[in-house]
């Protein structure tokens, strides 16, 4: 889905466009996709939308998805309709000035929707250096917007135990060389568990600056683009 942002002086010009890709499964609670949500009401240009939950990609199909076509063995035949959606989403992601992707912590993890975005865009020689040095998503802006139900920074209990941001700025960022900026909303459950309810002021308080920041990034963003 493709929707409009900004004024039509904005837009009588080139207009920036924005890759919305929500992956949680919680609806209408959803932290993450409150906070793509306000990215995207900030974003002053086009807005294309892609739910991978209510739309889930199917899982990669064959490995050798993972090249490029000049890069396969002779008996590496992925199935058409593979390589068709595989070509679709990096055409999609070509197209796009900024992505922003909701994150939420899944089991320390990444949501399996987001992974299989992941899976199909990463594809040596087409959008990561193999054979070549061409990187043609090299210094694009992708902003993630990560839930998560504890804390996971510096000093924290669990310091180092957030496997979500991790995995998509090594895939996005080190590989494919796109600019990513990750922000965070802390104790999610707080308001949810009982042991929790100590922190849900400090929750509030996660959730209102992941709020701030999301707007001004995407103003700024947008209107350098």
């Amino acid at each position: 889905m493709i929707t409009g942002r900004g004024s039509s002086t904005k837009r009588s010009r080139s207009v920036p466009t924005l890759l919305r890709l929500d992956s949680s499964a919680a609806g209408r609670k959803s932290v993450s996709r409150e906070l793509t949500g306000v990215f995207t009401e900030a974003w002053r240009g086009e807005v294309v939308e892609r739910d991978l939950h209510a739309s889930p990609l199917p899982h990669l199909p064959d490995a050798a998805l993972h090249y490029a076509p000049r890069l396969r063995t002779g008996d590496e035949k992925p199935g058409a309709a593979a390589e068709r959606l595989q070509e679709q989403l990096v055409a999609e992601l070509l197209a796009v000035d900024a992505v922003v992707i909701g994150a939420p912590m899944y089991n320390w993890s990444i949501p399996s929707t987001l992974k299989a975005w992941l899976d199909y865009v990463h594809v040596l020689g087409t959008t990561v250096p193999f054979d070549t040095q061409d990187q043609p998503l090299a210094g694009k802006p992708v902003v993630v917007l990560s839930s998560r139900g504890l804390e996971y920074g510096p000093g924290t209990p669990d310091e180092g135990k957030d496997h979500t941001l991790p995995p998509i700025v090594q895939i996005l960022g080190v590989s494919m060389g796109m600019d990513v900026t990750a922000l965070v909303a802390d104790l999610t459950l707080a308001e949810r568990l009982p042991p929790l309810a100590p922190l849900a002021g400090k929750a509030r308080d996660s959730l209102a600056a992941a709020h701030e920041q999301a707007r001004e990034l995407a103003g700024k963003l947008s209107g350098a683009l």
